[in-house]
């Protein structure tokens, strides 16, 4: 008899409890790593299969990936698109539209991504990094239409494939 070898347990937690715990563990000086959900930083970062590692910045540049506070249960992880004074404007790599916070609401940065299951982590100084955030970010005028592409992909690569475990 053949054993199922695939044997991980995922426990989902609310951002809404989650993220204040991660925020007491940066306040001691500490990395965190979070499996990143949902589509917003599509197409580098994806949805429960890339994680970032974070840690708590004093200040914050345009490109950095950070994340925010935007209301008292929502957390997003975006890139800061642009400060003004205390404003900062957000949009996630796979979003068209801009959100706003105060530049308080941002409660990390991230350093790196662990993509594709991979053990390495790839660091957000990295050339790799930077050069795709200069690329991607310049085509803004054309993003919809890029993502309209890259959704029809993982649409049909989804349809093809299958999984052993199940």
């Amino acid at each position: 008899m053949q054993q199922n070898s695939c044997k991980t347990k995922i426990v989902t937690i609310e951002n809404a409890i989650l993220i204040p715990e991660i925020i007491k563990y940066l306040k001691k000086g500490k990395h965190v790593s979070l499996r990143l959900t949902g589509y917003s930083m599509r197409p580098i970062l994806e949805n429960k299969r890339d994680v970032a590692v974070f840690v708590q910045a004093e200040s914050y540049s345009v490109g950095d990936v950070v994340l925010a506070q935007l209301t008292e249960n929502k957390y997003v992880v975006h890139r800061i698109i642009s400060i003004n004074n205390n404003k900062v404007t957000l949009r996630g790599d796979g979003n068209i539209m801009c959100e706003n916070c105060l530049i308080e609401d941002i409660k990390a940065v991230a350093i790196g991504f662990y993509r594709k299951g991979r053990s390495h982590m790839l660091s957000t100084q990295s050339i790799k990094w930077r050069l795709y955030s200069k690329i991607w970010t310049s085509l803004f005028p054309i993003r919809k239409l890029l993502l309209l592409c890259y959704k029809v992909k993982m649409e049909i690569g989804e349809k093809l494939s299958f999984s052993p475990c199940k």
